[in-house]
């Protein structure tokens, strides 16, 4: 640990919320989910978070390998629109229950 730090915690991922699955009018496509990252405001900001992995977290009642959470992995495609909501493909469908809830948006894999 760096000198001057204990106890401080270092957050690696920033939040995001899942707003729902990209869809026209009369269809809904569940396997692309839309989200809206935190302080991502336009378009040019998205550029930063193309590729970045995403984790949505939910707990669930049966245990399973000692634990009742349970994630689903996914990464950031593309952007949506002009006001930086982006469009994100994970693992497995996101679940209708998933939406409002918040995903993690991990650092990495980094382009830097």
């Amino acid at each position: 640990m760096v000198k001057g730090r204990q106890g401080e915690r270092v957050r690696l991922y920033t939040r995001g919320t899942i707003l729902g699955y990209k869809r026209s009018k009369s269809n809904q496509y569940p396997n692309t989910s839309l989200l809206q990252i935190e302080g991502v405001n336009s378009k040019d900001d998205v550029s930063w978070y193309q590729g970045k992995r995403l984790a949505y977290i939910y707990k669930a009642k049966v245990k399973k390998n000692g634990s009742h959470y349970r994630c689903i992995w996914g990464k950031v495609v593309r952007p949506h629109g002009n006001s930086g909501i982006v469009r994100a493909k994970f693992k497995s469908n996101l679940p209708p229950k998933s939406m409002g809830d918040r995903v993690r948006v991990f650092m990495y894999p980094s382009n830097i």
